[in-house]
């Protein structure tokens, strides 16, 4: 037999953004527990409000499984003496496992006790399990309240804990188990009763709360969708807004509200950010995608005073659109390039000088990527004016009051200025990707200054030993990475990192070789370890990876070198010349230099294999300028027939010097010849 199990946990408010997190965290650690106890169940489903946290369970069995384990004792030799009488080892292990020695099984040399432990009932093993569950609960932030030493994210209000119709008891932070719930803090009668697990979304929705999140959603998004069209417009659903919404509320609502249209003059974003990011509410356009002075905002509550629920929802929002008005005027006084010496006030970080200086160092940077990416003129000329514009609008009234904006009023005061539109596209563009699955760079100048921008940041913050560990990243260096990352694979864009940071750290000054250094690697192994993540998302197995990596200062090159290698090592095809590739490595390292004279060649196994080498050599030049790495590895199993008849032919480890390090010599540009695609050796092959 089995029953439903409610476990709901009542708290004050709790943080929107945290409620989904907090109701998988339930279901995972309750699926989990469950397993660990035996417990058989059909489901596993967690619901949740602001106020209330729901573990649903359907069909849990109404006792653990039995379970039958055999359980190794001593030896024969040490369990029984000479006459074949248990010993006191053995009575032991018998009393201790809850049998008779002589019900003892023997075999393999051992003595085994065959046990059986009968399942407890569910209704006994959840009054511990269930409090377990909620304190082991873990959260951004805990609070405490009253004089007790209990966290939890909010204040514990209520429990509720049934199985089928049976209360199970417990108690946590001094708040008792019951079947007693709270509705709608203000539509329902405030405490009732919920008579049995099944029915519970029934009698919470009785107490106006629709506790499933989905079913929330999906009201609010026909609600929403309908108020828009009853006003001749389309709501514009932001997903991340909408799951906040979604969590705000327990009886969702939708209304209409209306504003001036005198502040559809401004900048689309000065409205919608004001509208969706302070106030919660989803703008509205017409069928042309052009914002209508409209927005819709969910109230938590029923159909009942919508209108003053709309005129005080209005009155919030004008005065914040009379507030981007006023910045926005005030900004219009003077040119986007006339902001920019203000920067000078704005510090970029301590160490690293102002946003001014910053600014100055993004001009000469993009200048010196134009050159590495052989930019036309017109996109170098674009891109340096975006990079001593760009930063331009942070010390600008708009973007002090709605930080959101950042580069889109950069971008809009540019075209206001009658900037070129691919300067002003840039200037937004280089702040992208803003936040993980954000659009990336489409334009080159946009694409120039955000890499530009990007390593800048990089170098910087390494130069000053500010390196994320752990989980902490408090200047967000782990989103820039991979963000440049992904841009340079999605723009095909093939330029060497080593060389902007080099440059980078001659912008900042910095010219202590051993501090140059560790940047450089230190830039080299951050990138890496975001690319390493990229190619696993891409499908790449986490050897071939690891064998592309080796080389990872082009990045887009990294990515069509893993794809080669992935499809070369593809069944067994290569596999003999994959061995024979890595047959060079450990000899290689004994190289002292990879200086080779021919004429100290002895043998024609060495000699064929520096012609082998030679022509080798030549092809991946044009092979590899092309990105035609297949064609690269192509030329590389030239080297396999020349390598094995080296190795059977000749003695590297020569008695005289001059000939063992010609060499090894040999075998070292070999090596690095065979580097420059992959290192096989790191390939898993059956």
């Amino acid at each position: 037999m089995s029953k439903d199990l409610l476990l709901e946990i009542g708290t004050e408010e709790v943080p929107a953004h945290v409620m989904p997190g907090i109701l998988k965290q339930l279901q995972e650690k309750a699926e989990a527990a469950f397993k660990e106890n035996r417990l058989v169940y059909e489901n596993v489903r967690t619901i949740g409000t602001p106020r209330r946290t729901a573990l649903l369970v359907k069909g849990l069995a109404e006792k653990q499984d039995d379970v039958e384990s055999e359980k190794r004792g001593p030896s024969i030799k040490v369990a029984f003496d000479a006459e074949g009488k248990p010993t006191k080892a053995c009575q032991g292990f018998a009393r201790g496992q809850g049998v008779k020695p002589e019900e003892l099984v023997q075999k393999d040399g051992y003595v085994y006790a065959e046990v059986h432990e009968a399942g407890q009932p569910t209704a006994k093993l959840l009054e511990t399990l269930l409090p377990e569950l909620i304190c082991g609960l873990s959260f951004p932030n805990n609070m405490r309240w009253a004089d007790l030493d209990f966290k939890f994210i909010r204040p514990l209000r209520w429990l509720v804990a049934l199985y089928d119709k049976e209360v199970i008891p417990f108690e946590v932070a001094e708040v008792k188990s019951g079947r007693t719930s709270r509705g709608h803090r203000y539509l329902s009668q405030g405490d009732f009763e919920i008579s049995d697990a099944d029915s519970y979304e029934k009698a919470c929705e009785e107490q106006y709360v629709i506790a499933d999140q989905q079913r929330r959603e999906q009201m609010i998004r026909e609600q929403i969708a309908a108020v828009a069209r009853e006003n001749g417009g389309e709501v514009e659903v932001n997903e991340d807004l909408l799951e906040e919404v979604v969590y705000l509320v327990e009886y969702p609502t939708a209304l209409c509200g209306h504003f001036e249209e005198k502040y559809l003059q401004l900048p689309p974003e000065a409205v919608i950010t004001p509208m969706r990011d302070h106030q919660r509410y989803f703008p509205v356009k017409d069928k042309d995608g052009k914002l209508l002075p409209l927005f819709i905002t969910v109230r938590n509550g029923s159909k009942e005073h919508l209108e003053t629920v709309q005129h005080g929802n209005e009155r919030v929002l004008r005065a914040r659109l009379a507030d981007a008005q006023f910045f926005f005027d005030e900004d219009r006084k003077k040119s986007l390039a006339e902001h920019r010496d203000k920067l000078k006030t704005v510090v970029f970080q301590q160490g690293l000088g102002t946003m001014y200086e910053k600014s100055e160092r993004l001009v000469a940077l993009a200048d010196f990527i134009c050159d590495l990416v052989d930019a036309d003129e017109k996109t170098r000329k674009h891109a340096k004016r975006a990079a001593f514009l760009c930063k331009a609008d942070l010390v600008t009234g708009m973007v002090t009051e709605f930080t959101e904006l950042q580069g889109i009023m950069g971008r809009e005061y540019a075209r206001l200025d009658g900037e070129c539109e691919k300067v002003a596209v840039a200037i937004d563009e280089h702040y992208e990707p803003r936040f993980a699955g954000d659009v990336l760079p489409q334009s080159p100048a946009g694409r120039v200054v955000s890499l530009a921008d990007k390593l800048d940041t990089l170098v910087g913050m390494f130069s000053i030993g500010k390196i994320p560990t752990g989980s902490q990243d408090p200047f967000g260096l782990r989103r820039q990475a991979l963000g440049l990352v992904n841009m340079l694979i999605e723009a095909q864009c093939s330029v060497s990192i080593r060389k902007i940071v080099d440059k980078a750290l001659a912008l900042y000054g910095i010219a202590d070789a051993d501090k140059q250094a560790k940047v450089q690697q230190a830039v080299a192994d951050f990138l890496g370890l975001r690319l390493k993540n990229v190619l696993s998302d891409a499908g790449i197995r986490y050897d071939v990876a690891d064998a592309v990596l080796t080389q990872a200062d082009d990045v887009y090159a990294v990515m069509l070198r893993a794809k080669a290698v992935a499809a070369f090592t593809e069944g067994e095809a290569h596999l003999a010349d994959i061995q024979a590739l890595c047959r060079v490595v450990s000899l290689a390292a004994k190289a002292k230099s990879s200086d080779i004279d021919a004429a100290l060649f002895e043998q024609d196994e060495e000699k064929k294999l520096h012609q082998a080498y030679d022509q080798a050599q030549g092809q991946l030049a044009s092979l590899t300028a092309a990105h035609d790495y297949a064609g690269a590895l192509e030329a590389l199993t030239q080297l396999s027939a020349p390598i094995n008849a080296f190795f059977d032919g000749v003695m590297v480890m020569a008695k005289d010097e001059k000939v063992k390090n010609n060499r090894l010599a040999l075998l070292k540009s070999v090596n690095d010849l065979i580097h420059e695609i992959a290192d096989f050796t790191q390939l898993v092959t059956a």
